[in-house]
């Protein structure tokens, strides 16, 4: 089975309620010169380009691959986050994610030692729901460990403060 047939036959299954197998691979084809290049996913349906920012040679054509690091925490923790909602009960309105990281360029930039990664990801999580405070901390605590890209920056030993809120549903 292909990369992209496997998506959709898991993604169907998923939003059936039916069973579906617990792993499913995910793969990426980049091809570019310089620091720019377009990224085709493993579905075969959606492609997304990528630049660097100016300062490390990029021409701002496209976003940097670190907001995309970056989006991909709001993103994947609304995803987790609904389907957490669904098994607890929860109603789930609009989300509002601001997420900012801390970065000390100078391995990437010049090459010097120490780490590479993000020093801190901080932010906040509005979402809009029924749920009342004991509600939310289990929707935050029970979505950041079942979310992969929350999971990923937790388990890399960076400092990580995303603090959850409650909007009333309108």
């Amino acid at each position: 089975m292909s990369l992209s047939t496997l998506g959709r036959v898991s993604s169907r299954a998923l939003s059936a309620g039916k069973p579906f197998s617990s792993v499913v691979s995910l793969a990426v084809h980049g091809k570019g010169d310089g620091v720019g290049m377009k990224i085709d996913t493993g579905c075969g349906a959606h492609s997304f380009n990528a630049d660097a920012l100016p300062a490390f040679g990029g021409e701002d054509s496209a976003p940097s691959p670190l907001y995309y690091a970056l989006s991909g925490i709001a993103s994947c923790n609304q995803v987790t986050g609904s389907l957490v909602a669904k098994d607890l009960g929860i109603k789930l309105g609009t989300w509002e994610v601001d997420v900012k990281a801390e970065l000390d360029v100078a391995v990437l930039a010049t090459g010097s030692e120490g780490n590479a990664n993000f020093s801190e990801i901080s932010g906040k999580i509005r979402v809009q729901t029924d749920a009342n405070s004991e509600q939310l901390a289990k929707l935050a605590s029970e979505t950041e460990r079942r979310c992969p890209i929350t999971q990923l920056y937790k388990r890399s030993g960076l400092k990580y403060d995303v603090v959850w809120e409650a909007a009333p549903l309108p």
